[in-house]
């Protein structure tokens, strides 16, 4: 293992001091197919007041290293080595110690706060039975804590909120009542796992803010298990790298973001796309070259003007969720679709794809126009364009191996014989980088990268001159991520297809996009060239998204917190003025 900073290392920390402890951790699990080394003999400490980060990509043991410090781990699992929280040895612990120990001396944030949350119990319920349970307060006096808890983390309105159920409140307010119930018994540390995977941008930040803020206030450690290099850089104190189950490089942040030592770290730095050095694609170059002034002559791969998207609802008016939006994809342009939750972007990608209807304006792709078409002509159509979907284990069937998932377009349409298919097939596993003796695999055997690889070969299939990609990385690793959108700028370069790539990431889109529309509750706020928007935005909402990004750099990120919370203040946010306050 390289260690980075003596000082910071488990070794060198006074016995006691720590809050939560792991020393010569191994966990296995023993499986039909043989035992499974998910841990491999690690020791890491967190402090009070401490945020130490646990990084690495799905497999390297982050999550089950966490898991054993709640006892929580399943029954197949063996153990050795030691964990402690506090001054409690965790596997001496029965069921009624470990019971005790949850919830008043460590708690859990969990990645997504629906599966966390009792759909069918109040707010106020949940967040009094952490508190009825370990003998806090009980009745009035518990409800009364419940309110305080809220309005700690950010929630106006408490009593209101109180009598809510989980699904009338937002993601961000759903995560906010989680890390209400965590802190509620005052615990001693705190493991955040992927507290902000499933949040917009600008939550994460206010989220970020909220656990930084309750960290110094309370004086409580937070372990964070992310893989999120740009939360690592705004959060951490800490980092700990881990690589197959071995710590392979711990220091403190600014020491392992900036100078990291080993090659596997320096590895997942690289591939982390940074907001502001996008390299993808030059603008001024491409609206020069031959081929964008043929682009201006030829006919656009899609077009949407003053479109209307409505959702009906039994009882009730209907939801308007897209209003008013008119924009163009040129031939052979990448246009990235930027917005929180709830901004419409996918609503029009569905709208584009012809499986929702428009209530009114107009869609047209590769100049036909997508509402006049009948059934033999739509079919036409759509073999012109391809589509990526975000899970590709969800939009592939699991009953087909690759070879049939990547050639169904070809037999849909009655492209060719068998044997062309099969070469085609191949080749297009050869573009995507994947090897040809996967034609026979199926799905489960692929990792979530690889079957990405699969669903966007067999959008290339036919070869389609539009392609609508819908958050086609965000459910994978930053390196897996890395690969996939390296290779499928190489693909967009030389098949040439139009693409319309909905994203929340902005670093994704500045790495892509030649051209960037900015969504907000279904309506267009900013659109123009990649530069122009990312580098110089003109509107509020535009500069709140840039704002909120994070990059993977400690010491850009603080300057970045700071700019925000300024340019909040400046919008009239009385929370930005006080964080300013208090950074100053």
């Amino acid at each position: 293992m390289t260690t980075l900073d003596l000082s910071s290392a488990p070794d060198a920390t006074i016995p006691g001091e720590a809050v939560l402890s792991f020393t010569d951790l191994e966990v296995t699990f023993g499986t039909e197919f043989g035992d499974v080394h998910a841990v491999k003999g690690i020791s890491l400490e967190v402090h009070p007041g401490e945020v130490v980060a646990l990084v690495g990509e799905s497999g390297s043991g982050k999550s089950v290293t966490s898991t054993t410090a709640l006892g929580l781990l399943p029954g197949n699992a063996r153990v050795s080595g030691r964990v402690q929280v506090g001054d409690q040895v965790v596997g001496d612990l029965d069921q009624a110690g470990l019971r005790k120990m949850r919830g008043n001396d460590i708690a859990m944030v969990f990645q997504e706060p629906m599966t966390a949350l009792n759909p069918v119990l109040t707010i106020g319920d949940q967040l009094t039975e952490a508190l009825q349970l370990h003998g806090i307060a009980f009745g009035k006096q518990a409800m009364a804590r419940a309110a305080e808890l809220l309005e700690m983390v950010g929630i106006p309105e408490p009593e209101r909120r109180l009598k809510q159920y989980p699904h009338e409140l937002s993601g961000g307010q759903r995560q906010r009542v989680v890390i209400a119930m965590a802190i509620s018994c005052d615990p001693k540390v705190i493991i955040a796992d992927e507290p902000t995977t499933a949040l917009d941008v600008t939550v994460q930040a206010d989220i970020l803010d909220l656990l930084r803020s309750l960290k110094d206030k309370l004086d409580t450690g937070i372990l964070l298990i992310t893989h999120n290099m740009g939360v690592v850089a705004d959060m951490a104190d800490r980092v700990a790298v881990m690589y197959k189950g071995d710590l392979v490089e711990t220091g403190s942040a600014h020491q392992v973001l900036t100078d990291p030592q080993h090659d596997y770290t320096k590895r997942l730095l690289k591939a982390v796309p940074h907001l502001g050095e996008g390299k993808g694609q030059d603008d001024e170059a491409l609206s020069r070259s031959a081929e964008a002034e043929d682009a201006e002559t030829s006919t656009p791969a899609l077009e949407l003007d003053q479109l209307v998207i409505e959702y009906h609802r039994l009882g009730k008016p209907p939801f308007r969720a897209v209003d008013d939006v008119s924009f163009t994809v040129g031939a052979g342009e990448i246009v990235g679709l930027v917005g929180e939750s709830g901004s419409g972007k996918s609503t029009i990608a569905k709208c584009a794809l012809g499986l929702i209807p428009a209530r009114s304006g107009s869609v047209r792709i590769l100049g036909e126009d997508f509402g006049a078409l009948r059934k033999k002509q739509l079919k036409d159509l759509r073999r012109r364009i391809g589509v990526v979907f975000q899970d590709p284990a969800a939009s592939i069937n699991p009953r087909f191996p690759v070879g049939e998932a990547i050639n169904e377009p070809l037999a849909v349409h009655k492209v060719g014989d068998p044997a062309s298919r099969e070469k085609r097939v191949m080749e297009l596993l050869d573009a995507v980088e994947l090897p040809r003796s996967y034609y026979n695999r199926y799905p489960h055997e692929l990792s979530g990268g690889q079957r990405q690889r699969v669903s966007i070969a067999r959008a290339l299939t036919l070869e389609p001159e539009l392609m609508v990609a819908d958050e086609p990385t965000s459910a994978l690793d930053v390196s897996v991520q890395a690969s996939v959108l390296e290779m499928f700028l190489s693909l967009q370069r030389e098949f040439g297809f139009a693409c319309l790539f909905v994203s929340h990431d902005l670093a994704v889109i500045d790495l892509l996009a030649h051209q960037v529309v900015v969504m907000q509750e279904g309506r267009i706020v900013e659109k123009g060239t990649r530069d122009e928007v990312l580098r110089s935005p003109r509107e509020e909402y535009t500069k709140r998204l840039l704002a909120a990004a994070p990059v993977p750099d400690p010491d850009e990120q603080r300057q970045r917190r700071e700019d925000r919370h300024r340019l909040l203040a400046e919008f009239g946010d009385e929370v930005a003025e006080i964080r300013l306050r208090d950074q100053a």
